[in-house]
């Protein structure tokens, strides 16, 4: 207790007597929070014009100058070159005899700072770089400051040019970070570069500007000020005061449990504070051990993560904490624990809520596809690792891009990184791990799956329109699981990079083709990939989570594969529900209760059980859900419990007063019960007209195959008790038609094809037309509610969904969940039209719904190799296989084994289904 009452009341006596950084913000704090100044810039949009412009922002985003994406600056160079802001301030009496820096959070690009017509030094070259000027001596305390800045928007230095404005991203201009001053003792902390490991071992370089003596101490505390291990102390020499002590019972940093702390460093003079500093930390240790794997505290992990641009449709880079948070926390919400910065630092900001919330961090120099010169470089990478080296969840420094690598620059991230984290070249295989950009599957000979050295690929499923991201995901992570060299990967991109123009009345601009590669919308809008990257990548696997539905033999028991890295499964709280399904959208539990975690670790496998009722094989379905220590939702599995025969037997309607009738015509056969009216075509066995009450249901000209031929061999009609039925037999693939129409109105069509062995095929199955015109919603029993193909059918789950017709066009729109496309294990489902309901009824649940055909996204930019889709004929499809999609820069047959065409086997495989068709409210 004593060491504990000395150690509190020197804290407290430091706090006392302290002395602190001092800020005073000049601009605003972030996009929501904005201060104006005066502003003209020399071409596009309100050239030549002083007004008013909010700071921090974009001034393209403003109402000035030109827009621009990606543009060779060379051979386009724009009008609007040069930036001018003024703004008056004054500075706090009280911070005379004080030193004052002034700090730019972020510029683009080079950037000259003028005070009271006084350069405060050389022009700033680089735009997404923290740096400062001390102006102490041009500053008139307590007066009137006048400040000047001129940024132009493409640098004089042409390595500048090409590393940051000949990119794959928007070139924004303008001051876009805050801008503040700082106030300190002339003797004071002028920087700190630490490591606190996981096993407690602490060390820190504290760096003194002002004197060349004197004593440095630092205490280790909890975030809510209890502290912890005792004081380290160490004298300054020649400037730099070297500590390193230990600290007993930390809990280690880890993306699955972000355990911070606080230490506060302290410049000593003459036994009292001269001045302090702090800093948010974790005890967390990475190592890239070669040939071998990525290393966070001594355990092997997998990077799960996706490429992070730092923007918002209506500030362009002006960001804010709160997005930061927002951003984060989807990651998590998808179990995604990593990220890669691309293609610059991101605001601080969103730094500390990585280390807040568990992101694994890859921290990376511009450089998209040419690098800077050394001379230019050099104090960027400075500026980089000097801001950010002291956060837990930074795990590499990235030195530019796709062969923006200049290789003089890797030494010298050591120099300002206590941590001597490894320094990676993304697309390269550098430095004894392999960052392979867009790889096919079975690529290579030599590396990846088939190489010696780790492997993570920092681009991959390149997630153009809706292709890639969540496609074929699967397979790549089922294989990286399988291999002890992958360190995981990160998928291209996080979010739709588009952007509100005003001079195109408010539309929403992402570049043509160029820009849409996000799993999210602009304004963070779900994509389907979204919940398929969450199942995908649960920390919590299910082996049963690979059938659609529970088999026979259920009895309650449920293997779990642990798949986080640290985290045992008794963490995590697991509950299981009971459902009906009716008519209605959603469900009605009718049982629920809690599953007992199971003691299994990291990596490991064990079993739980669920207390079913006696009643539980009457439900429609099981659901399963997992939550986190933090109550967040690890995922929800589904699986049917009810057949497809059960649910359409219960929708069946009781039988009408009179039995069916069938009239032959010369070209069809015309069937009647009650108000419903049938006609099918003599010469091909196809619906040619169905009506109700005289109202016409537009279903025509099927079921015909997708694929195949068909010729018609046979048709007759036949009684049977109440019924009608017409049989149609043929020659080709196709097989049979069988058409029936019972009392109750129902009219069903049993089909079968058969098709030839050893073939490939896209999809298949049967079609109908219908105008989508009529379509105004769904509603229906399936997995949902966002659409599938064959290489992405994780993430949707078992439900009755609903969703009103919409256009869109993936990554050009972002109305989600789209309308159009595969909907997978469609049981039911009901199509509100413009005229009578229409509702079909599956008999077998291996049947995927092709609701019309998507329209395709067309634009300027890169032509794609694997999101262009050959879809099936007809409107409204029941199909057996569906067709995959591929990536900007793989067509789908590169892409894993779920993306490969069917293959029948050798001797055909034949296929039957058998589809109600209840026109009007009649389905119960």
């Amino acid at each position: 207790m004593h060491w504990l009452l000395s150690a509190f009341l020197l804290a407290l006596s430091s706090q006392c007597f302290a002395e602190p950084t001092q800020i005073q913000y000049l601009s605003g704090v972030d996009k929501d929070h904005r201060v104006d100044w005066d502003f003209q810039v020399n071409g596009g949009r309100n050239a030549g014009v002083w007004k008013k412009i909010p700071v921090p922002s974009n001034w393209e985003m403003e109402g000035f100058g030109t827009y621009r994406y990606s543009n060779d600056w060379q051979k386009d160079p724009a009008p609007d070159n040069t930036g001018l802001y003024r703004y008056r301030f004054t500075v706090p009496a009280d911070w005379r005899g004080k030193q004052i820096d002034i700090v730019f959070g972020g510029s683009m690009t080079d950037t000259l700072v003028k005070i009271n017509g006084q350069p405060a030094g050389p022009v700033h070259q680089g735009g997404f770089y923290e740096f400062r000027y001390d102006v102490t001596r041009l500053l008139k305390q307590g007066e009137n400051n006048q400040l000047k800045v001129t940024v132009q928007r493409y640098s004089a230095n042409a390595s500048v040019n090409r590393a940051e404005r000949s990119s794959d991203y928007w070139l924004f201009s303008g001051i876009y970070r805050p801008v503040w001053l700082e106030a300190k003792p002339q003797t004071n902390i002028d920087r700190v570069s630490l490591d606190a490991r996981h096993t407690g071992d602490f060390s820190a370089d504290v760096f003194v500007a002002g004197a060349t003596s004197g004593k440095v101490s630092a205490r280790i505390a909890t975030l809510d000020g209890a502290p912890l291990g005792k004081e380290i102390r160490a004298d300054v020499v020649d400037g730099k005061a070297h500590l390193s002590g230990h600290v007993d019972r930390i809990v280690p940093w880890t993306a699955e449990n972000p355990q911070r702390y606080q230490v506060r460093f302290a410049l000593l003079s003459g036994g009292k504070v001269v001045h302090d500093v702090s800093r948010i930390i974790g005890f967390r240790t990475m190592e890239l051990r070669p040939r071998d794997g990525v290393y966070v505290n001594g355990h092997k992990v997998r990077l799960k993560g996706s490429n992070r641009h730092s923007i918002w449709p209506t500030s362009g880079r002006t960001t804010s904490k709160a997005l930061s948070y927002q951003d984060a926390r989807l990651m998590k919400e998808m179990n995604m624990n990593a990220v890669r910065m691309s293609h610059y630092p991101p605001d601080p900001h969103f730094l500390d809520v990585a280390d807040e919330v568990g992101l694994y961090v890859i921290d990376e120099l511009t450089g998209w596809q040419k690098a800077y010169d050394t001379d230019v470089a050099t104090p960027l990478v400075k500026e980089l690792v000097q801001r950010d080296q002291h956060h837990p969840s930074i795990l590499f420094w990235a030195n530019g891009n796709e062969g923006g690598f200049n290789r003089d620059l890797d030494r010298l991230y050591a120099g300002w990184d206590a941590q001597k984290r490894p320094v990676i070249h993304p697309w390269e295989n550098f430095g004894g791990i392999d960052t392979a950009h867009y790889p096919t599957y079975n690529c290579c000979a030599t590396s990846l799956f088939n190489g010696r050295d780790v492997f993570m690929p920092t681009e991959f499923l390149h997630g153009l329109y809706d292709g890639g991201a969540g496609a074929s995901l699967n397979d790549w992570w089922n294989a990286m699981l399988a291999n002890p060299l992958s360190a995981g990967g990160f998928i291209w991109a996080f979010v739709d990079e588009g952007i509100v123009r005003d001079d195109r009345n408010g539309a929403i601009d992402v570049a043509g083709n160029l820009a849409p590669d996000g799993i999210l919308g602009p304004y963070r809008e779900k994509e389907g990939s979204f919940f398929a990257i969450k199942k995908i990548w649960s920390p919590l696997y299910l082996p049963l989570s690979e059938m659609a539905s529970l088999p026979p033999t259920f009895d309650g028991s449920i293997t779990l594969e642990n798949r986080y890295d640290f985290t045992n499964l008794n963490q995590l709280k697991l509950r299981w529900e009971l459902v009906r399904l009716g008519l209605g959208e959603g469900h009605i539990v009718t049982a629920q209760g809690s599953i007992k975690a199971p003691d299994v670790a990291a990596g490991m496998r064990g079993v739980a059980s669920i207390a079913l009722p006696r009643d539980w094989s009457k439900q429609d379905a099981l659901y399963i859900s997992a939550t986190d220590r933090d109550g967040r939702e690890i995922y929800k599995w589904s699986w049917m419990i009810a057949t497809p025969q059960q649910v359409a037997e219960r929708m069946r309607a009781p039988a009408g007063p009179a039995p069916a009738s069938v009239t032959e015509l010369a070209d069809s056969y015309q069937l009647q019960a009650g108000t419903l009216s049938t006609v099918i075509d003599k010469a091909t066995g196809y619906l040619r007209e169905l009506k109700k009450d005289g109202v016409v249901a537009p279903l025509t000209n099927g079921p015909r195959l997708v694929a195949g031929k068909a010729e018609l061999k046979h048709i007759h009609a036949a009684r049977e008790g109440g019924d009608v039925v017409v049989s149609a037999e043929y020659t080709g693939n196709l097989r049979k038609v069988n058409w029936r129409l019972g009392s109750d109105g129902r009219l069903s069509v049993n089909y079968g094809y058969q098709m030839e062995g050893s073939r490939y095929v896209d999809a298949l199955g049967v079609t109908f037309d219908y105008p989508e015109s009529q379509v105004t919603s769904m509603r229906w029993l399936g997995r949902g509610p966002y659409r599938v193909w064959k290489n992405r059918t994780q993430g949707e789950e078992f439900d009755v969904w609903q969703k009103d017709y919409n256009d869109t066009v993936s990554g050009l729109s972002w109305n989600y969940p789209e309308f159009k496309g595969f909907h997978d294990k469609v049981y039911w489902a009901t199509l509100k039209t413009k005229n009578l309901p229409i509702t079909f009824i599956n008999h077998v649940d291996d049947i995927a719904l092709g609701m019309f055909t998507p329209r395709e996204a067309s634009g300027e930019g890169f032509e794609p190799k694997g999101t262009h889709i050959d879809f099936q004929p007809g409107d409204i499809s029941f199909l057996n296989t569906i067709l995959p999609i591929g990536t900007k820069f793989n067509p789908p047959g590169e892409m894993g084994p779920s993306a490969q065409q069917a293959r029948t086997p050798n001797l055909g495989i034949w296929l039957e289904n058998t589809i109600d068709i209840v026109v009007g409210d009649s389905a119960r």
